[in-house]
């Protein structure tokens, strides 16, 4: 059998190439080889998140796999076909983590979505912890965006799980793919509205409240009015939260940050609000002039969707980060894309996607 070789310590070096390259993988058919996966990691290899992420990609399209343990550096993966149903991954099946569930949701959501028929997830493990999309990013961004590519799901969330302990609990049920329209994602348009949340887990309410009030604070210095909702979120451990959600007239981003032991609430707003600020005042290499459309999170997880459109399409991004540059080499290997990059990495930028 002939294997699609994937270097995982290219660029960033990440889970990145993993998880899409798992996608792809999936979707082309293409059985693969990832060799040095996360290589210059402190911990490389599979660690449980990742591990799940390879497990579940083979649940869903029958694949063969070789390699799939902890730590393990190099993984075959030959797939067959995608199947829809019932699953349920939980990423401490193994070992006890608090691993993304998010990253394991954005891994095998693509696949699904083509699978042609309805599928059901049920996921266990963090909703909410670093270095990832929270649930809530996942639910009011990251969904909303590609609904408008006709890829649709509905995510819930029963328990909220925080680092170190997880054991947070989501339901997502992913509908096959329809026809999407065509996006203006040049420039984002002028600002409607901004959103929050502050939430607690086992803790005073009144944390939720300081970080509330010091959003408000710091945003109203620059104009800006949100409405922020206080939240005590069901979970086994502890953690806060202070998310915003900005909503313009061509896009959605959001904007979140984590408390942590030493970390004064504070902090976690003032956080939060400076992402959104240098995304706010960010702008676009578009010909349209104006702000920046995509924040780079949503740049980084849109390309794989924009990539598989069969269609031409740009989109201007806030910052040029090296997880969206990787991710693109990644989708490069795999898709007959041709995609041109204006900026440098580090600044904001222009991509265009030629088919």
């Amino acid at each position: 059998m002939e294997y699609l070789r994937i270097d995982g310590s290219y660029g960033e070096g990440g889970g990145q190439i993993l998880r899409t390259a798992l996608s792809l993988s999936c979707i082309t058919a293409k059985p693969i080889e990832i060799y040095n996966i996360r290589k210059g990691r402190p911990k490389p290899g599979l660690q449980p998140q990742h591990l799940t992420c390879v497990k579940g990609a083979a649940e869903i399209c029958d694949a063969k796999v070789e390699g799939a343990e902890l730590g393990s550096e190099r993984i075959r993966f030959s797939p067959a076909k995608i199947k829809s149903g019932k699953f349920t991954f939980d990423v401490a099946e193994k070992k006890g983590s608090a691993g993304s569930i998010g990253l394991i949701f954005q891994t095998i959501f693509p696949p699904l979505a083509l699978s042609g028929a309805e599928s059901e997830v049920v996921l266990y493990g963090g909703t909410h912890v670093p270095w990832s999309p929270s649930f809530h990013y996942l639910k009011y961004v990251f969904l909303q965006m590609i609904k408008k590519l006709g890829v649709q799901a509905d995510i819930d969330i029963e328990r909220w799980g925080w680092y170190p302990i997880g054991k947070g609990k989501i339901v997502a049920k992913i509908y096959p793919k329809r026809e999407g329209i065509n996006l203006n994602l040049e420039s984002r348009g002028e600002l409607k509205k901004l959103t929050g949340i502050s939430a607690v887990s086992n803790l005073p309410l009144s944390i939720a409240e300081r970080q509330k009030n010091k959003g408000i604070k710091i945003l109203d210095k620059y104009g800006l009015k949100i409405d922020v909702e206080l939240i005590e979120a069901p979970s086994l451990g502890k953690g806060t939260l202070f998310f915003i959600l900005a909503e313009f007239e061509n896009c959605l981003a959001g904007f979140d940050a984590l408390g942590a032991i030493g970390k004064r609430a504070e902090d976690v707003a003032k956080e939060a609000c400076e992402d959104f600020l240098r995304y706010y005042q960010a702008k676009s290499h578009s010909p349209e002039g104006g702000g920046a459309c995509l924040e780079p999170h949503l740049a980084d997880q849109l390309i794989l969707y924009l990539a598989l459109e069969n269609k031409k399409a740009s989109f201007t991004t806030s910052l040029v980060s090296r997880h969206l540059s990787t991710n693109v080499w990644t989708v490069k290997n795999f898709l007959p894309v041709d995609i041109l990059v204006a900026g440098s990495e580090g600044g904001p930028g222009r991509f265009i996607i030629n088919v």
